[in-house]
């Protein structure tokens, strides 16, 4: 995983509050440091904050769209439907996505919630998931898990569901502790040959300066960062 991706990316999660927004907006802080024009694309909003005021905020990339929004903090399809709204159809989000790489380097499309959470309908009626969208792209998918306990689970399974799809993937520590405890340690050794970013805790919270010039150390070459040494990384935060 040392090329750096480009084109459509993926940030999916292995649920909801595991840092998507956080992780999209450092990818999108470091390819722009990278020299590269970058786009984020939220298909679908629930409830609040809005996770494209965020990413605004802490990124500024290029463009930024938010396809769609609905006021309950629900699953994308079923916010839809209780709002009484067209859900989100897949073909239009794709056309979407294509538009945005047209005119960019790098376009990061933030899911909602885990990976295979109904996002909207099909012109078929069958509802589909992040999954469906990245096969769709042939994009690679950026898995934002949390670090501690019941972590590895969640994480293969995701990551098992992206490879039946043919779907290449890194997976992103969303939020790693000031206090580590052994479980953070072992987590980070059982994960490294999949890590693609491990992010502090609280990083939400830097001032956007700061923010920005943190970003590119919590990341590895393949998101346009530099890291490549996690422990020294995690003792030189702690």
């Amino acid at each position: 995983m040392s090329d750096a991706w480009t084109g459509p990316i993926v940030v999916t999660g292995t649920d909801a509050g595991v840092g998507k927004t956080i992780a999209t907006a450092a990818i999108a802080v470091a390819a722009q440091a990278a020299g590269l024009r970058v786009a984020v694309v939220k298909p679908a909003q629930t409830g609040e904050p809005s996770d494209v005021d965020i990413v605004r905020l802490l990124a500024a990339p290029e463009t930024v769209r938010n396809l769609a929004a609905y006021p309950e903090p629900l699953s994308p399809l079923t916010a839809a439907r209780i709002a009484d709204v067209e859900p989100l159809e897949l073909y239009t989000v794709v056309d979407a996505v294509r538009a945005e790489v047209d005119k960019h380097d790098v376009v990061l499309i933030e899911g909602a919630g885990g990976l295979l959470v109904p996002m909207g309908l099909r012109p078929s009626g069958e509802a589909w998931t992040m999954a469906d969208l990245a096969v769709s792209l042939g994009a690679p998918a950026v898995v934002v898990a949390r670090a501690g306990r019941g972590t590895l689970n969640h994480i293969a399974l995701t990551l098992e569901a992206l490879a039946r799809r043919a779907v290449s993937a890194g997976v992103v520590l969303g939020a790693w502790p000031a206090e580590p405890e052994l479980v953070h340690w072992s987590n980070l050794t059982d994960l490294v040959d999949n890590l693609v970013g491990v992010l502090p805790d609280g990083a939400g919270a830097m001032e956007p300066g700061v923010f920005g010039r943190s970003a590119p150390g919590w990341l590895t070459p393949s998101l346009y960062g530099v890291l490549d040494d996690w422990r020294a990384w995690a003792e030189d935060i702690n």
